[in-house]
């Protein structure tokens, strides 16, 4: 079952650019793994601090291979010191 992913970031004033630039660096490498159906970031126009990663995967499986691998680990501990809260991921499943 696919597997829809919503990662929440809000950057400690004065971080905001470290987070873009952080999240925007994981894309890339995410995006070349085999169960990645689609991954994107986004920044609120509401709360420039406020940032979303959202990703589709082809399954549970193939999300927790990504939240091992090298590049996904160095995301996470890069932007947990710009952020003002616990890492805040929801995994989801579409219900209409």
């Amino acid at each position: 079952m696919e597997l829809f992913i919503f990662a929440r970031f809000h950057a400690v004033v004065g971080n905001e650019s470290a987070v873009a630039e952080a999240l925007g660096d994981g894309l890339d490498p995410s995006r070349e793994e085999a169960g990645c159906l689609s991954i994107h970031a986004f920044r609120s126009t509401r709360d420039p601090q406020l940032f979303y990663i959202h990703s589709r995967w082809t399954n549970e499986a193939a999300f927790d291979i990504h939240a091992s691998l090298p590049h996904t680990v160095r995301l996470i501990e890069r932007v947990q010191s710009l952020i003002d809260h616990p890492l805040d991921v929801t995994r989801a499943e579409i219900i209409g």
